[in-house]
């Protein structure tokens, strides 16, 4: 039976333990995604790295999270460092396949176009490549970010300063108390759906030229469709002029 007077209680301790989720999500991604980007323009300009990359990136995320955190109290104490790093170091395998993957997909004929129009380095990453990779990257972002969301919850394990809304499931685990533990459950799940949605917005909004064309003659047709004339004007999606 759900106690609904004792959630109207405590929704001060819910807002603040939903901030303290977003925190510890937020660095968690926004670390892991730092890295992960690098990791992946070295093993896309050097490809005889990407292998290593995976398959180290790949044991990390097999240590159960609730080891490693272990593992890791006696190195930093019952830190803030200590609920990061793991869940940090797991989003470097999700991020660093699909960024690669996104740049691989960007089509040969426009880095031909973009070459033969100047682009070089780094402006074609940063104006050609990234733009048409940003799909399958924002898709690798999807993933993270719910995944470090559920994982956040876990971090109660090493303390009550962490967990987030995990907080409330680890407390009512402790006292046999199901409205506590729906009370941290609930809103998590709610929360990783939120942000999935929103990162989707972003997306949509970032790449246009990946909407469906809904115009005379190109009813349900993407705007990106291999059919379409690919002109050398069209490799300048994040655009100011032409370099000379």
């Amino acid at each position: 039976m759900i106690d609904w007077a004792w959630m109207g209680d405590h929704l001060d301790d819910l807002v603040a333990r939903l901030f303290q989720h977003l925190y510890l999500a937020a660095i968690a991604v926004a670390v892991g995604f730092a890295i992960s980007f690098a990791l992946s323009i070295w093993a896309v300009r050097r490809r005889h790295v990407y292998g290593p990359i995976t398959a180290f990136a790949g044991i990390l995320y097999t240590i159960p999270s609730l080891a490693l955190f272990a593992a890791l109290v006696p190195i930093t104490g019952l830190s803030l460092l200590t609920a990061e790093i793991p869940l940090i170091l797991y989003t470097i395998l999700i991020l660093v396949r699909n960024t690669v993957a996104g740049f691989d997909a960007v089509p040969a004929d426009v880095l031909e176009s973009a070459d033969g129009m100047g682009y070089r380095g780094r402006q074609r990453l940063w104006r050609v490549e990234l733009p048409l990779a940003t799909p399958l990257v924002v898709a690798g972002l999807r993933v993270a970010c719910v995944s470090t969301i559920g994982l956040v919850a876990i971090t109660g394990a090493i303390g009550d300063r962490f967990g987030g809304l995990g907080f409330f499931i680890f407390e009512g685990w402790r006292h046999f108390f199901p409205t506590e533990m729906l009370f941290g459950a609930v809103p998590a799940m709610l929360l990783a759906v939120a942000v999935d949605l929103l990162l989707v917005a972003i997306q949509r909004r970032m790449t246009p030229w990946a909407r469906v064309d809904a115009g005379p003659g190109g009813a349900g047709r993407p705007s990106g469709d291999p059919d379409l004339d690919l002109g050398a004007a069209d490799v300048q999606p994040m655009g100011g002029e032409v370099p000379a």
